[in-house]
């Protein structure tokens, strides 16, 4: 049994790779690990994080893309260069940035 850590970073917040160089917004939280063992076991063991931690749903980009990354709390830092994320998704749910964090927007229904 663990216990469940809170998560370190918000929703809406600006977050860059510890290792890798891209950065995303955060738009959702799993407490814990909660993706298929076959992505886990994707990850070389060297640098595997481990499942019990908070994991984050990112609007992504590096020089070259944008893209849906998936993220333990141990690989990510606060982006605070205060340039915006061009990831085109960003724009059908948040508003933003101010002051370094996108806003949710209204009701969103599915």
């Amino acid at each position: 049994m663990f216990k469940a850590r809170t998560a370190k970073f918000q929703i809406g917040q600006m977050v860059k790779h510890r290792v890798y160089p891209f950065r995303g917004v955060i738009f959702d939280v799993d407490p814990v690990f909660n993706n298929t063992e076959e992505w886990y076991q994707s990850i070389p063991e060297d640098v595997r994080p481990h499942k019990e931690q908070p994991f984050y749903h990112l609007f992504a980009e590096n020089e070259d893309t944008d893209y849906i990354a998936y993220v333990s709390e141990q690989n990510l830092l606060p982006d605070d260069s205060g340039q915006p994320v061009q990831h085109p998704q960003i724009a059908e749910i948040f508003d933003g940035p101010d002051d370094g964090l996108y806003k949710l927007r209204g009701p969103v229904g599915h």
